[in-house]
């Protein structure tokens, strides 16, 4: 599924920054918080799809 890959594409790519985050950089920790965003808005788009899949597949 195209949208669970770019759910975790998003995770990888943050994930620098959260380590610089918790060593105190304040700018990396601005862009977590911008990258928890899409993360969040990418994980509601993957529920969407898998509600969309099982809805088709009842039919």
């Amino acid at each position: 599924m195209q949208e669970y890959e770019r759910l975790k594409q998003l995770v990888e790519e943050a994930g620098e920054d959260v380590r610089k985050a918790t060593g105190g950089n304040k700018a990396a920790g601005t862009r977590v918080r911008k990258a928890m965003q899409q993360i969040k808005d990418a994980a509601q788009t993957v529920r969407k799809k898998v509600l969309e899949v099982r809805t088709e597949q009842t039919v």
